[in-house]
C-alpha cells in the first residue's frame, strides 16, 4: 500500500535524518509522496534538495515535494509529522538570553524558555491540528514538536487526531547503558518511567539477570553514559535511579547557569549563529555538495551536545562527531521510524513514547500524558503499566504536570494569570515575584506571538 507523509516544519535542520529513514525503511512503509510544509519556504526547500539527494544514491523514487499552505501538505496524509518551532532559533536564543538575566539557565524545554516555547507554539499547532482533523482524519500525528510532552498532552485532550508523541531522549539512554556494558541493547531490558525530558530508568536487566545494583556502584559507568559532565554518581547512587539528560537542568540548575555565564552564551545563541552560515552554504551547494555541508554541521553539532551546559564548553565543536549521523543508533529519525512501522505492524513493538497515562502510572490522571514503555501496532499504542514512581521524583513529575496543564489552559484563554500561575507552579522557577517579571519580559520581547495572552 503506497501512503503519503507530511512534515509539518519541514525546513528544520532534522528533517534529512527523518528522510534518510524513510528510505531505509521504504519496503515497510510504502512511501508514495512526502510533502515538506515550512512557513520559511525556501528552507524548505534548501531541506528538500538534501533530501532528494539522499534518496537518489539509494534508488529510491518517492517525489519529495514543498508545499507553501499546509492544507496542500496534509490533505490524504497517512501519517503527519510535527516538528515546528515558532519564532524560529531567533526566539529560542532570545528565551534563553531572558531566562539567564533572572538567573535561570537558558534552556528551550525547561524553565523559562519551555515555557515561552509552549504558550507560542499551543495556538498554532492547534491551528494545524483543525486542518487535519478535516484533511487527513484518519493521519496519525506524530508529535517532535517541544516541550513534546505538554504539547501532545494539548492536543490529546483538545483535539480529535490520532496523536502519539516521540522524543528519542530515553531510547539515547538505553543504548548508552547497553554500551557500558559492552552489549546491544536487545539483551538488555529497562524500566523506565516520567514525562517528557523528566524520565528515569529504575531497573536494568541484562539476559534476564538484574544488573541495576552493579551498575549503581559502577562509577566509571555512570561517568560514560551521559554526554559531558552531567551528574556526579554519588547523585545517581543516592537516587538509586538513572536520569534522563534534562534532569540536568532540576538537578544541576546553579551548575548550568554558572556555565552559561561564564561562556557568556545559551546553546540557542551559539546555534543561531551555525544555522544561518548553514543555510548561506546550502543556498550555494550542488545537491552533492549540500549533502556533505548538512553531514558536517550535524557530525559538529552533535559533538557539542550538552558540554557548554555541563562544561562550559563550546555550544558548537571544532571537533567532529566521529560517527555518521546518518548510520546512528538512535536519533531524530530512528525513533519516528521506529513508530511509524510499529503503527503498520501486526505484532507489537515496545515503543517508549508519550500517551495518555491509562493507569501506566499510578501516581498520575488517565488522561495525564507521559513518557513510559508502550506495545505500539496497528491495533494502536498501549502502555505498560509502570506502578508508582520513587518518592524522590514523584513530586517533581506531579508538579511538573500541573505547570502544563495550566500552561495549557493559559494558552487556549489567553490568560496572562494563568500563565503567571503555571510559572509559579514549575519547579524550576517557583515564586511569584519572579514567575511575573520572567513572563513580563518574555512578553515584551515577543509580542509577535505572546501578545495574546491579557
Amino acid at each position: 500500500m503506497s501512503r503519503k507523509v507530511a512534515v509539518v516544519g519541514g525546513g528544520g535542520v532534522r528533517t534529512p535524518l527523518v528522510i534518510h529513514g524513510m528510505v531505509e525503511a521504504q519496503q515497510q512503509l510504502g512511501v508514495e509522496e512526502l510533502c515538506l510544509f515550512d512557513v520559511d519556504v525556501e528552507r524548505a526547500e534548501a531541506i528538500a534538495r538534501i533530501g532528494r539527494e539522499i534518496a537518489r544514491r539509494a534508488g529510491t523514487s518517492f517525489p519529495i515535494t514543498v508545499c507553501s499552505e499546509l492544507e496542500a501538505a496534509v490533505e490524504g496524509a497517512d501519517f503527519v509529522l510535527s516538528s515546528i518551532r515558532v519564532g524560529g532559533m531567533e526566539a529560542r536564543a532570545r528565551d534563553e538570553q531572558i531566562a539567564m538575566q533572572h538567573g535561570l539557565a537558558g534552556q528551550e524545554t525547561t524553565g523559562p524558555g519551555g515555557a515561552a516555547m509552549a504558550l507560542r507554539t499551543v495556538p498554532v499547532t492547534f491551528g494545524h491540528a483543525r486542518a487535519i482533523e478535516r484533511l487527513a482524519p484518519h493521519a496519525w500525528f506524530i508529535n517532535f514538536t517541544n516541550p513534546a510532552g505538554l504539547i501532545t498532552q494539548a492536543l490529546t485532550e483538545h483535539t480529535g487526531l490520532k496523536v502519539v508523541g516521540i522524543c528519542d531522549t530515553p531510547i539515547e539512554l538505553f543504548h548508552r547503558i547497553a554500551e557500558s556494558f559492552g552489549v546491544s541493547p536487545a539483551e538488555m531490558e529497562f524500566a523506565y518511567a516520567g514525562l517528557n525530558h523528566l524520565g528515569w530508568v529504575s531497573r536494568v536487566c541484562l539476559r534476564g539477570e538484574d544488573v541495576t545494583a552493579s551498575l549503581l556502584e559502577d562509577d566509571a559507568k555512570l561517568r560514560w553514559i551521559y554526554h559531558g559532565s552531567l551528574f556526579d554518581p554519588a547523585l545517581i547512587q543516592t537516587l538509586g535511579l538513572l536520569p534522563t539528560e534534562y534532569l540536568f537542568f532540576y538537578y544541576r540548575q546553579r551548575t548550568a547557569l554558572a556555565n552559561q555565564e561564564r561562556v557568556g552564551s545559551s546553546r540557542g545563541q551559539e546555534l543561531a549563529r551555525m544555522n544561518v552560515d548553514l543555510f548561506r552554504r546550502l543556498a550555494a551547494d550542488t545537491p552533492a555538495e549540500a549533502l556533505e555541508t548538512y553531514r558536517n554541521y550535524l557530525q559538529q553539532r552533535n559533538a557539542s551536545y550538552l558540554k557548554l551546559e555541563s562544561e562550559a564548553g563550546s555550544a558548537f565543536s571544532t571537533e567532529k562527531q566521529k560517527d555518521d549521523p546518518f548510520q546512528a543508533a538512535t536519533g531524530y529519525h530512528r525513533i519516528a521510524l521506529d513508530v511509524m512501522c510499529a503503527l503498520l505492524s501486526e505484532e507489537p513493538r515496545t515503543v517508549v513514547v508519550n500517551v495518555p497515562n491509562r493507569g501506566a502510572i499510578e501516581d498520575l490522571e488517565p488522561n495525564d500524558v507521559v513518557e513510559v514503555p508502550c506495545d505500539v501496532s496497528r491495533n494502536g499504542i498501549a502502555p505498560h503499566r509502570t506502578g508508582r514512581l520513587a518518592e524522590s521524583v514523584r513530586g517533581l513529575v506531579l508538579a511538573v504536570k500541573a505547570y502544563e496543564r495550566t500552561s495549557i489552559r493559559a494558552a487556549l484563554g489567553g490568560s496572562t494569570r494563568l500563565a503567571e500561575l503555571a510559572l509559579l507552579e514549575y519547579p524550576i522557577v517557583g515564586q511569584w515575584d519572579l514567575a511575573c517579571a520572567v513572563l513580563g519580559d518574555l512578553m515584551r520581547h515577543d509580542c509577535e506571538h505572546l501578545g495574546y495572552l491579557k
